[in-house]
């Protein structure tokens, strides 16, 4: 934890960031796994640990880079697993005792921090038959406040989610060469970010997976979306810090 009174974030890679704060440990969207269906981990970073001691997880939404069965099941399933509409029926058969669905504003209060879920412009159901799934992002609110957009892109109210933020944790790309509606690509992802303004951004859902064959091509490209994006930050929201990492690395924020 940051000495000054803030928090930490670990970036393991695509979606999943163990966020520490207010002496609570959160995981977001947890994906340990070298491979999710046709996908792909780069080579080079394979190879991510699972966290010990998680007090929570944050799960927003329900397509498989994202909800992975496998990895919530390396956790201890006495962990409280928070998610939008529906996640509690899709975890049902998996052990886990504690699962709570939120529609977006409602909250969880934990010992030391809030957790809130936002809204997000996002297609969120595990697969086309399944009816419910609605993507939500997270305000964990405590001593410092950290936004957790999970898969979207630009939506109206936007600035009065975020609003507050002293981490935003801002997805700026996909898996593969182009990117479809309800994501934020680079430019589009300094356009949130001009809109809220935190004092640190942190990229995810970059240069992670890729889909089987397209690898190495995209292991060169990897880190193109991110360094576009830094440099529309610049331009749009010059006082937030933007702290591009690999996975295994961390930043503090205020």
């Amino acid at each position: 934890m940051d000495e000054s009174g803030g928090g930490r974030a670990t970036w393991l890679g695509h979606s999943t960031v163990l966020l520490e704060q207010s002496d609570t440990k959160l995981l977001t969207d947890p994906v340990f796994r070298d491979r999710v269906l046709h996908l792909r981990r780069h080579k080079g970073i394979q190879g991510v640990e699972r966290p010990e001691g998680v007090d929570a997880v944050l799960l927003s939404h329900h397509h498989f880079d994202h909800l992975d069965r496998p990895s919530l099941r390396a956790l201890d399933p006495e962990t409280l697993v928070i998610g939008g509409p529906g996640t509690r029926g899709l975890l049902r058969r998996e052990g886990f005792k504690r699962v709570v669905d939120l529609q977006p504003g409602e909250t969880v209060d934990l010992e030391r921090v809030t957790v809130r879920a936002t809204p997000a412009e996002h297609r969120g159901a595990r697969t086309p038959l399944h009816r419910e799934g609605e993507a939500v992002g997270f305000m964990v609110e405590g001593e410092s406040n950290a936004y957790f957009a999970g898969d979207t892109d630009l939506f109206e109210g936007l600035d009065e989610v975020a609003r507050g933020a002293n981490l935003a944790l801002l997805p700026v790309w996909g898996w593969g060469t182009t990117i479809g509606e309800g994501h934020l690509d680079p430019r589009r992802a300094a356009e949130a970010l001009s809109l809220f303004r935190p004092d640190v951004v942190i990229p995810i859902h970059w240069g992670t997976f890729a889909p089987f064959g397209l690898g190495s091509r995209l292991w060169r490209e990897r880190h193109v979306p991110v360094r576009e994006f830094e440099r529309f930050a610049g331009d749009v929201a010059p006082g937030t810090e933007v702290r591009v990492l690999l996975p295994g690395e961390e930043a503090t924020y205020p």
